[in-house]
């Protein structure tokens, strides 16, 4: 194989590719970086493992190759050799690399080994540092790694040294002499034999400790003692790799400081069906209350752009006189307004008309284009729309419902009987995306519940689902945002648990947060 000959900074007549090492944080995504989001968004090839946050993967761009290198503890999926090997060939195919490293890169990240790699082949590479978990894990479980009277240092010392090497770095007599913190990275399976070096190099039985495992994130357990009582702690606790020793008198502040006691969904993980583009809201909300929350969009919505076919709708619309125009979804708000601007016309097309939404997210997205005189019915369903168009519409009036491929013909078969006309026009298609991700995979790693804020969410969803993963899906707690996504949910033999009241997200919101406070 060709190997471009540029160092960094000097290009070749070949253009050159480059390789980004991310510190993509301890595992909540929001702690990733701004600029290790770019570096995932610009990617042409992405290597990432179980150390990463799943979530961070929706940065990608179309069309992006994604490499699970899954390192686990005692099982590379991928030896590192290897992991060196596909950042090299894949930089010398031009390509933008992006390696998605948990924590830091060159914090027992291995990071350096891929440094290295690249130099040796002039391969142009960038890091971009990551909040390693040494410190951020602590912080999300009350402890603070250095205060002032109490610990004015911290150490971060391997638990987990190179097994091939004859002899061993860590100084357990010098460990047991300093006053600050320690901090042991990927040392569960040795706590017994820290705990017992340091207790012989004669470090008071007393001295606080605690275990963190899977810290910052949803599934995160937590031991405290002292170095005496702590082995006893981890295994009532049930705790396995990976995770986090802490030994220091800080780890007595756990309870006290202990600040995401105060979020209540703060050891759920939730998995979201609707699209990314719809998901956003729900997501944000879910983790300011504490959840990890993954996306698994079943949905992918897709607005009609052909002019010819928008230019008829609107025409239609136009030619009618239907003095009423109804939205069943924000996404039909969005893709008639696009509409308009494809065909160069603007609200003004809308003027004299009745406008209607079926609830109050599709009026905000009415707001949001400039339309403020908007009503809408009680009950924020295409029953609700029904119950109140019949009460107020009259025989010979117009109605013209702007809606997606999947929605129901209940408005027009319902009305007709009253006279009334109904006009109802797709302007966006509702499909199966095609990069969803590995549902298997997010569904190991554990979910708590499961959303769907639509009947097409539910049936993608679960059109996607093979044998091996169906009782995982069942195990979740099912929420609905309505009566209707609810029943279908039901005939595919989905038990649900909860439907918001009312359909709307804050409503299902607000229905998990009270369901947490049930248990």
């Amino acid at each position: 194989m060709h190997r471009t000959e540029c160092k960094q900074g000097n290009q070749t007549e070949n253009k050159p590719g480059k390789v980004y090492l991310v510190g993509a944080g301890p595992g909540d995504e929001e702690l990733i970086t701004l600029k290790g989001v770019r570096a995932i968004e610009e990617a042409d090839v992405i290597l990432y493992d179980r150390l990463s946050s799943p979530g961070l993967l929706r940065y990608q761009k179309s069309g992006t190759e994604l490499i699970d290198v899954g390192k686990k503890p005692d099982h590379h999926k991928v030896p590192q050799e290897e992991i060196n090997k596909i950042l090299i060939d894949k930089a010398l195919e031009g390509k933008i690399v992006t390696r998605i490293k948990g924590g830091d890169p060159f914090v027992f990240g291995r990071g350096g080994e891929e440094a290295l790699s690249l130099e040796r082949e002039g391969i142009l590479y960038e890091v971009v540092p990551g909040i390693t978990s040494a410190i951020a894990v602590p912080a999300y479980g009350g402890i603070p790694v250095t205060q002032r009277n109490i610990s004015t240092s911290f150490h971060v010392i391997t638990g987990h040294e190179n097994p091939e090497k004859e002899e061993a770095m860590v100084d357990y007599s010098l460990l047991a002499k300093l006053q600050g913190t320690l901090i042991f990275l990927m040392g569960i399976k040795a706590l017994p034999n820290i705990t017992k070096k340091l207790l012989n190099e004669g470090m008071k039985p007393n001295t606080k400790a605690a275990v963190i495992h899977r810290g910052t994130t949803a599934k995160e357990k937590k031991a405290v003692g002292t170095l005496e009582t702590i082995v006893e702690e981890v295994k009532k606790k049930k705790i396995i790799s990976p995770g986090i020793i802490v030994v220091g008198e800080v780890a007595g502040f756990s309870d006290q400081m202990d600040w995401r006691r105060f979020m209540p969904l703060k050891n759920k993980r939730i998995l979201l069906t609707r699209s990314r583009k719809q998901a956003s809201t729900l997501r944000k909300q879910l983790m300011s209350l504490g959840a990890e929350v993954v996306e698994y969009p079943s949905i992918k919505i897709v607005e009609e752009k052909e002019p010819g076919k928008l230019s008829h709708h609107i025409l239609q619309l136009k030619e009618s006189g239907a003095a009423n125009l109804f939205f069943s979804s924000p996404n039909g708000v969005e893709a008639f307004f696009d509409g308009l601007k494809v065909i160069k016309k603007d609200i003004r097309n809308l003027k004299d008309m009745k406008i209607t939404a079926i609830g109050e997210s599709t009026k905000k997205a009415l707001e949001n284009r400039g339309v403020m005189d908007v009503e809408i019915p009680e009950s924020y369903t295409l029953e609700g729309a029904l119950e109140m168009f019949a009460a107020k519409l009259q025989n010979g009036d117009i109605l013209y419902h702007v809606r997606g491929s999947l929605g129901r013909d209940l408005l027009e078969k319902e009305l007709s009987k009253k006279g009334i006309q109904v006009i109802e026009k797709d302007f966006y298609s509702t499909e199966r995306p095609k990069d969803s991700g590995d549902l298997k995979e997010i569904l190991s790693r554990g979910i708590d519940a499961i959303t769907f804020t639509s009947s097409s969410t539910v049936q993608f969803f679960l059109e996607s689902l093979s044998d091996e993963v169906i009782d995982s899906v069942q195990k979740s707690k099912i929420f609905a945002i309505g009566p209707v996504t609810a029943e279908t949910a039901k005939s595919f033999g989905l038990t649900v648990d909860t439907i918001a009241s009312p359909h709307t997200i804050k409503g299902l919101v607000d229905a998990m947060v009270k369901d947490v406070k049930e248990e």
